[in-house]
Formats: C-alpha cells, sequence, structure tokens
C-alpha cells in the first residue's frame, strides 16, 4: 500500500465522500425528501463516514485511525440498514437502492480491510502504508 500525506488523497475516503452526495441527492426528491426522520438519519450516518475517516488519520497513529475507521465501518453498517428501511417504505427505486447498497457495501469491505492492514502494520506514525 502506498503512504498516504492527507486523507483525501484515500480511494475510501473518496468513495464514501460521493457516497454521501448520493446519498444527499437520493433523499432530495420524492416521498424521501417528506420522511424527515429516516432522512436526516441516513444523511447523517453517510457524512460520518467520511468525517470519520479524516478525523481518524489527523489523530495522527494506528490505535486512533483503527478506531476511527472502525466507527466509519459501523456508519456505514448504519446507512446499509437504513437503505433497506427505505426501500421497504417505498422511498428508492430498485435500481438507485442496489447502486446505493453496493457502493454502501464496497465501502464497508473497504474500511474492514484498511482496519485488517493497519493492525498488521509495523508502521506507528502519521502517515500510512
Amino acid at each position: 500500500m502506498r503512504v498516504y500525506k492527507h486523507f483525501t488523497e484515500m480511494e475510501v475516503w473518496q468513495k464514501a465522500k460521493m457516497l454521501t452526495k448520493l446519498i444527499y441527492e437520493a433523499t432530495s426528491t420524492g416521498t424521501f425528501s417528506r420522511d424527515w426522520a429516516l432522512r436526516d438519519q441516513i444523511r447523517k450516518a453517510s457524512v460520518s463516514i467520511p468525517s470519520n475517516i479524516a478525523e481518524g488519520f489527523e489523530r495522527g497513529g494506528n490505535k486512533e485511525f483503527i478506531r476511527f475507521l472502525s466507527i466509519a465501518k459501523g456508519s456505514a453498517g448504519e446507512v446499509l440498514t437504513q437503505l433497506h428501511i427505505a426501500m421497504d417504505l417505498g422511498h428508492l427505486t430498485e435500481n438507485e437502492f442496489e447502486r446505493l447498497q453496493d457502493q454502501t457495501v464496497r465501502i464497508g469491505r473497504m474500511l474492514g480491510g484498511f482496519v485488517q492492514y493497519l493492525k498488521k502494520s509495523s508502521r506507528k506514525g502519521p502517515t500510512y502504508e
């Protein structure tokens, strides 16, 4: 893995930020836009993913980074659950659901893999391979 100088260079952060944009778009129209509780909750959970990646990176050590990546992975699980609920309520089309679900699952897997890498890594400083 490469060394990152800034969290914005990380593919997982970039994909998480894009997921947040897609979530905001999906929740801005139709019945989803009027389901304030679910709309706000899924938006907050999606924002939490790239935010926790960034915060963990900026902490400067593997233990803290792992902790925040784990929180981000939990937020991805939260988004996935809320997507299922939104689908059950008819707020999303099948295509929208599948696209958002695929993105969310992929990000969760990337975060899990990154955590496993960091747990095994001898690098402990502010940049990560």
